[in-house]
């Protein structure tokens, strides 16, 4: 058995020292051959220069260097299409997400598992904020779409030759990984455990990268947000049919005038600011279509240097 380990990197210098030396001393236990994928996606600082020093030392790895940033759902596809093992894994740089569960990972494949995910009962190190929004994303997009995918769970998994054909087959410019993972089906497996904080370094992921994340998440895999803007607008126009009424009849039964200038504004903007809202709910869906429909490849590479081994 060949198993795969790619790593998608992107300004991580200060971690991969480590990183590298506790993943070595966990696949130097396994009872297969390993092979490690850094994908570096576009880095500014000395990532691809660690990197090219710690292959000196170890033959089992292999970079991939991608020509730019192009986010770390492409830097993980680009792993998918130059990794070879009978397996992979994907592991974040951070540690944040412990190499140690790979053997566990590796048991449950062999157990004919074709998708082990590792799935977080505690997030240490992280924000109130963070956590509470991460845990409403999840449980919000599995309600919106009729594809279950698993709450509380990362790109920390292991896919089988099969499962990751399934993925590469799989080229839409908006990844949202996490979907397509449920999407392709297959036997599958949480593993629970506990996530560290980040070791070194800053997270790249913001809170406006996570918004956009999670967009990409809801236009990738559901229409809820047109169907909500379709509720929207005929509630909203019945609500204003029935003001309508109202207004008529009290013209008519008491005499009074037409609503004046503050009402007639507030009325005019409440239907303005809903019909923009939906408007730009079609915009990001047709953002969307209109990038898949230039067909563009999803990177590129300046460099590949295969493993030694």
């Amino acid at each position: 058995m060949l198993l795969s380990i790619i790593v998608p990197t992107y300004n991580e210098e200060e971690v991969l020292p480590d990183f590298h030396s506790r993943l070595s001393r966990v696949l130097d236990k396994l009872d297969c051959d390993t092979k490690i994928i850094y994908v570096n996606d576009g880095s500014t600082d000395r990532t691809i220069g660690v990197i090219n020093n710690l292959r000196r030392g170890d033959t089992r790895i292999a970079i991939v260097d991608l020509s730019r940033n192009f986010g770390k759902e492409i830097a993980m596809t680009a792993g998918f299409d130059y990794a070879d093992g009978d397996a992979v894994v994907v592991i974040d740089a951070d540690l944040q997400d412990p190499p140690e569960l790979i053997p566990e990972f590796v048991k449950h494949y062999r157990e004919g598992f074709d998708v082990v995910y590792a799935q977080r009962v505690s997030r240490a190190g992280e924000r109130a904020l963070k956590k509470a929004t991460a845990f409403l994303f999840y449980r919000l997009i599995q309600g919106a779409t009729h594809i279950k995918i698993p709450v509380d769970t990362g790109d920390f998994r292991l896919l089988s030759r099969r499962a990751m054909d399934a993925i590469k087959k799989l080229r839409e410019q908006h990844r949202f990984m996490k979907g397509l993972y449920a999407w392709i089906g297959f036997p599958q497996k949480a593993v629970p455990y506990r996530r560290d904080p980040r070791q070194a370094g800053r997270s790249k992921w913001n809170y406006w990268r996570l918004w956009n994340f999670a967009l990409e998440g809801f236009t990738s895999f559901t229409i809820a947000p047109l169907k909500v803007a379709t509720y929207l607008g005929i509630t909203t126009a019945f609500a204003a049919f029935v003001y309508a009424v109202w207004v008529i009849y009290k013209t008519l039964a008491h005499g009074d005038p037409v609503a004046g200038y503050p009402s007639l504004m507030v009325v005019i903007l409440f239907l303005g600011g809903i019909q923009l809202m939906t408007i730009g709910v079609l915009g990001e869906y047709l953002g969307r279509m209109f990038d898949e429909t230039k067909q563009r490849p999803l990177y590129f590479v300046k460099e590949y240097q295969p493993a030694k081994n």
